[in-house]
């Protein structure tokens, strides 16, 4: 494919996975006094108890104009294939006057957030969604969002010191991640979502201080079953970046699932009318059941 068939094929995809209508949560909760730091909650459709959670955390460059808005029809096109969903509003990046757009995250609310939620999720979802089985719990992201969920899943093995740190395993079956930026280095390389890294982790000492709390290539092995999905035709997270990650794994003594999509980009894992959106449901049902 050539670099404008690739750019047209992006472009479609990417007009097609924002054409659907947000779709309205069941039930919403707070985990904390920022507007934020709400968690959407989808129920499965099928009205199963027993349900296996799915705790989705949203993609956009860890910036504030992309909320989880963006995933509702993928959280319901999971409940409607008899999932509990969990979806998590964190704080993202903002502008500022200095700046011609919005930076990529807010170090260091973006993890308390994700943190905060996940160590919240068990009671809360308990309340507002009594049909999940909070035992059969799988995280997945898309893109930034994939970063923070096999963060979610790597907090035991932070540096001693981390404010996120977990003194055990997260209780979590799996990890289901959709084209993460998932290797600083190769995603810096890349430059991933126009320098997204930097403006997250800062510049040289403080990149490789805030990267050893934050990288997911460097907090491995884990110990919880990780798969990853990508789409090869991926012009937002390249191939790449994915592959720098489940080689950092290998090395690391963890075996990590990669399932590759030919003729796939970026937004049709999340996208309910693509054919790779069906692949992510069965790749997290092995994974939840």
């Amino acid at each position: 494919m050539s670099d404008s068939a690739a750019r047209d094929h992006d472009a479609a995809e990417t007009e097609s996975a924002f054409a659907h209508p947000a779709v309205a949560p069941d039930r919403s909760a707070a985990y904390g006094s920022h507007p934020d730091q709400v968690i959407d909650f989808f129920a499965p459709r099928d009205g199963r108890d027993g349900a296996p959670l799915v705790v989705v955390l949203h993609g956009g460059a860890w910036r504030a104009p992309y909320d989880r808005q963006h995933v509702s029809p993928f959280a319901d096109f999971l409940a409607r294939r008899g999932f509990a969903v969990a979806s998590v509003e964190y704080r993202r990046g903002g502008g500022g006057p200095e700046q011609e757009g919005p930076v990529a995250g807010r170090w260091p609310e973006t993890f308390d957030d994700v943190a905060a939620a996940m160590d919240a999720l068990p009671v809360l979802t308990a309340r507002e969604l009594p049909q999940a089985d909070i035992r059969r719990t799988v995280v997945t992201g898309h893109s930034a969002g994939g970063q923070l969920a096999l963060w979610a899943a790597a907090r035991h093995v932070l540096p001693v010191g981390s404010p996120w740190r977990l003194p055990a395993p997260p209780p979590l079956r799996a990890v289901v991640a959709l084209a993460p930026i998932g290797d600083f280095a190769s995603a810096v390389e890349l430059d991933v979502c126009s320098g997204a890294v930097h403006q997250l982790l800062g510049e040289g000492a403080e990149f490789a201080e805030r990267g050893a709390h934050a990288d997911p290539a460097l907090l491995l092995p884990t110990g919880i079953a990780t798969a990853v999905v990508q789409g090869a035709c991926d012009l937002t997270v390249p191939q790449a970046v994915t592959e720098a990650f489940v080689d950092a794994a290998a090395k690391a003594g963890e075996m990590v699932g990669l399932t590759l999509l030919d003729g796939v980009g970026h937004f049709p894992l999340i996208d309910p009318s693509a054919d790779a959106c069906a692949v992510v449901a069965e790749e997290i049902a092995q994974l939840a059941w």
